[in-house]
């Protein structure tokens, strides 16, 4: 079977991850998208299929703080520093991190280690 683009390559990968990645409600799912210009962060629990944290860097407090950023994964550092202390507010200690189906590095990498600066575990 040859896959033919970029897209399905990275969807057969998510679909191999979350067969084994299951978030709970006291160990909720972080999942990570990236698009071209933006990237998003949320804590799923999957047990009821609801999004418990959500951040972007199309949110209002994410967006004036990102304009200081230079670099897309400062940004993306940013992002997973604010879904964080969103989890830590709402009493959410651990997480399991998907990468849903990137490579662990660049942005995927800097919103990891965001979330657990601040002091989110994995």
């Amino acid at each position: 079977m040859i896959l033919k683009n970029i897209t399905e390559r990275r969807l057969k990968k998510k679909f191999r991850i979350r067969k084994k990645v299951q978030g709970t409600g006291e160990c909720p799912r972080l999942t990570v998208y990236r698009s071209l210009n933006h990237i998003y962060a949320q804590l799923i629990d999957d047990t009821v299929g609801k999004t418990l944290v959500q951040v972007s860097s199309l949110t209002k407090e994410v967006r004036e703080q990102a304009k200081a950023a230079k670099k897309p994964s400062e940004v993306a550092k940013l992002i997973g520093k604010v879904a964080g202390q969103k989890a830590i507010e709402k009493n959410i200690q651990k997480a399991v991190f998907d990468r849903n189906g990137y490579l662990y590095h660049g942005r995927v990498k800097a919103v990891a280690e965001g979330a657990r600066e601040a002091g989110l575990k994995f």
